[in-house]
């Protein structure tokens, strides 16, 4: 006989493990639309009878719009619906990437890329509590990570496949693939996201709300991505000036980083539930050791495939472990605290691509690589004071003994491919309910 209890939705699992890949999807479209110019660096001044400095604006001036625009915009959509939310963003993201693509001067192409800032902005500020709030808190991290592979697939595919397109065809090919992209995924999540209101469940509010943690996971988080990004922005001339590579081999190069970056999101989402304090110090420990190792190493050709490897993929996991670790320790709605983290780490990317040009126009680009690393250092060592193992840090999984995961729950975690791990991330906060009241499976049905 059947367990009731065993008996999912199967039109719910397929509509919550729908949307949840096109928002995936969709951040893949965002990410790669952001660092795009970065892989086009040369192709795209050339074109535009521009400098490279100036062209690493187009990343600048993006991050700034992002890191003032993202809490604003997230207050003022707190009320409106998320289907609804999201077409209009995704939508108007897809418009401004064809404009770009058609854009016969820097100037437009400038303002078209602050108005996809500006839903870039928005779409991060809800769509990891969207997407959370489509499954149970018991697999909260495993659904973070989940949507992670999509920034994740950004370096992998977009930026190599598209640096590769743009040398090939011309740089404004890349950008109408991406309006593309974007609006195949509008029309696909407007169809699978639920109906109704924003959340107000638990993915709605942090499960060990900390205001000072916040305040330092913001901090940390500004500082380790200027340092990467002082680097990242500049990766294509110091791969060619310093390490010698020729700009041919720039796609093959970037698409070995992106897959080291798939890997890093992969291994990070098995650590989040259980051992957050160890997903967000190493990856940020391995960063600063591959960028100081850039610097003492990057004119020899080995080495620096590896410690590029090796940064890409300590920065993909630490992505992932932020925005996990905003939705433990959010001290207002976890959409207001996701804008914060989203707006820290645009700081830090602007910064970096700042400080970057700063040092390309003067000491030369080999200097990047020093700064970078000294910076990623500084916030490790905030983020090693901050993060002590203390029984309130990782309050999701310590509030309770773990026990063995009952087996709807192992059933549901199988059959959205989800690997079964007993005990993982089964903590609760104080704000949970008791085990009595909780749902029988992570997915809820709509």
């Amino acid at each position: 006989m059947t367990d009731p209890s065993r008996r999912l939705s199967a039109t719910s699992d397929r509509r919550a493990v729908g949307a949840l890949t096109a928002l995936s999807v969709a951040a893949f479209g965002y990410v790669t639309a952001e660092m795009l110019p970065i892989g086009l660096l040369t192709v795209m001044a050339a074109d535009l009878d521009r400098s490279r400095a100036e062209i690493g604006l187009l990343v600048t001036g993006y991050a700034v719009v992002v890191v003032t625009a993202s809490v604003p915009l997230a207050r003022l959509t707190q009320r409106v619906p998320r289907r609804m939310l999201f077409a209009g963003t995704l939508g108007v993201f897809a418009a401004a990437m064809l404009v770009s693509a058609l854009a016969q001067s820097y100037q437009v192409l400038f303002v078209a890329r602050l108005l996809i800032a500006l839903t870039q902005a928005l779409f991060w500020s809800v769509v990891v509590p969207t997407a959370a709030s489509l499954f149970g808190p018991e697999v909260r991290g495993r659904v973070v990570a989940r949507m992670g592979l999509g920034p994740a697939l950004g370096p992998v595919l977009g930026v190599p496949v598209g640096t590769w397109l743009g040398q090939q065809a011309g740089w404004r090919a890349a950008f109408a693939v991406l309006a593309g992209i974007g609006l195949v995924t509008c029309a696909v999540v407007t169809a699978l996201l639920p109906a109704g209101p924003p959340p107000r469940g638990a993915a709605a509010r942090g499960s060990a709300p900390d205001r000072r943690r916040y305040a330092f996971l913001l901090f940390a988080t500004a500082v380790g991505v200027t340092g990467t990004l002082t680097v990242q922005t500049y990766i294509t001339p110091f791969l060619v000036d310093v390490s010698g590579f020729a700009a041919a081999t720039l796609g093959p190069l970037l698409l070995i980083a992106g897959l080291a970056g798939l890997g890093g999101t992969l291994v990070v989402g098995r650590f989040l539930d259980r051992h957050p304090w160890a997903a967000m110090a190493a990856p940020l420990l391995l960063i600063t050791a591959a960028l100081l190792g850039l610097y003492a190493l990057g004119q020899f050709k080995v080495p620096t495939v590896a410690l590029l490897a090796v940064a890409a993929a300590a920065f993909s996991a630490l992505a992932v472990a932020v925005q996990y670790r905003v939705l433990q320790v959010a001290p207002v709605s976890t959409d207001v605290a996701s804008a914060g983290a989203g707006s820290a780490f645009n700081v830090g990317i602007a910064a970096g691509a700042l400080l970057g040009g700063v040092l390309v126009e003067g000491a030369g680009v080999r200097l990047v690589a020093l700064a970078g690393g000294l910076l990623t250092a500084i916030a490790a060592v905030i983020l090693l004071a901050e993060l002590r193992p203390t029984a309130s840090d990782d309050l999701v999984h310590r509030t309770r003994p773990a026990e063995p995961a009952p087996p709807p729950e192992q059933s549901a975690r199988r059959r959205l491919g989800w690997p079964v791990a007993v005990g993982a991330g089964r903590g609760r906060g104080p704000r949970s309910t008791a085990p009595s009241a909780r749902p029988a499976h992570p997915v809820r049905s709509r």
